[in-house]
């Protein structure tokens, strides 16, 4: 166990190695001078590079590299120039909204795409089981932009019963998160179908009917309890997708979470606020799926730490 750890602990470093040097660069090759945003139009050519000089913009593009790793393994992103203070403290101020928005979203996932698959798989061959399909791929299929947009002009605008944008109640979390969940509800719907007829054509199964067990106790008790362990390891992910996908949603309601900072940010050319923001993002990403494989591992004694 502490051998598997040690080796996903250091394909993990490897991983926040690349994103922070794939981050760094793009962030510098798009066109935009940070010193220009934030003197203004009337700025002169020497007080430009007097606050490149200042920023560190002026340095070779490695010297600054090396200075910026130095700086990201004391957590220390700097100061944003656009909002004031240290960057990452304002990022983490934005994490509760995200974090709260991927929560709901996640509850929509299990509230609806876990008893969609179970009902389709019931049906198996039916019209429902059709219906299910269809609608799951549907909603993976569908841009998460415009679902969100079509849903603002029917709940918002038109039905007037749902806010457009985040006002601080709770019915403001409805349409966003719902959003988010739409293909991640459909691709769970799917998966817990397919599970749940292929616990059904087990031997256990056939067993559990020869002894005269009801049909509900062999469902309920028996195959529903084994189609629950991959869901519940796949769980991590989804929660992981949704912080990464919420840079979208969040610009589409104006959410006041870690991706609509990110996104100002980059416009903005604060390069100190959006590298806080990505990098957090990729740790959330990487330790969910390091959570998730051992959590499976727990869950399931057949599989063994070489398999995962």
């Amino acid at each position: 166990m502490i051998g598997y750890l040690v080796r996903r602990l250091a394909q993990a470093v490897l991983l926040l190695f690349g994103a922070v040097t794939i981050v760094f660069l793009v962030l510098r090759v798009i066109p935009g001078d940070p010193a220009a945003l934030i003197l203004g139009s009337q700025a002169t050519a020497q007080e430009l590079a007097a606050k490149r000089d200042e920023m560190g913009l002026s340095d070779p593009l490695l010297a600054q590299y090396a200075r910026h790793l130095g700086e990201i393994v004391r957590l220390d992103f700097g100061d944003s120039w656009r909002l004031g203070g240290d960057a990452f403290a304002a990022v983490l101020d934005r994490l509760p909204a995200t974090i709260t928005l991927a929560g709901f979203a996640l509850l929509f996932t299990l509230a609806l795409g876990f008893p969609l698959g179970v009902y389709a798989a019931r049906h198996k061959g039916k019209l429902a089981d059709r219906a299910v399909s269809y609608f799951s791929l549907t909603g993976q299929a569908l841009p998460a932009f415009w679902v969100g947009i079509m849903l603002v002009l029917i709940f918002s605008r038109t039905l007037n019963i749902l806010p457009a944008t985040a006002d601080g109640s709770a019915l403001a979390l409805v349409l966003p998160a719902f959003t988010l969940a739409l293909p991640f509800l459909g691709w769970l719907a799917r998966l817990v179908r397919n599970g749940t007829l292929e616990e059904l054509g087990r031997d256990y199964v056939r067993t559990a009917r020869s002894k005269g067990l009801s049909e509900r106790v062999v469902f309920n008790i028996h195959v529903l309890r084994n189609t629950l362990t991959p869901v519940i390891t796949v769980l991590g992910l989804i929660l992981g997708n949704f912080i990464a996908d919420a840079v979208i949603i969040e610009q589409v309601f104006a959410w006041p979470g870690i991706g609509s900072l990110m996104i100002e940010s980059i416009q903005n050319r604060d390069y100190a606020v959006a590298e806080a923001a990505i990098i957090l993002i990729a740790v959330f990403y990487i330790g969910l799926n390091l959570v998730v494989d051992l959590l499976y591992f727990a869950l399931d004694p057949r599989v063994t730490l070489e398999t995962v």
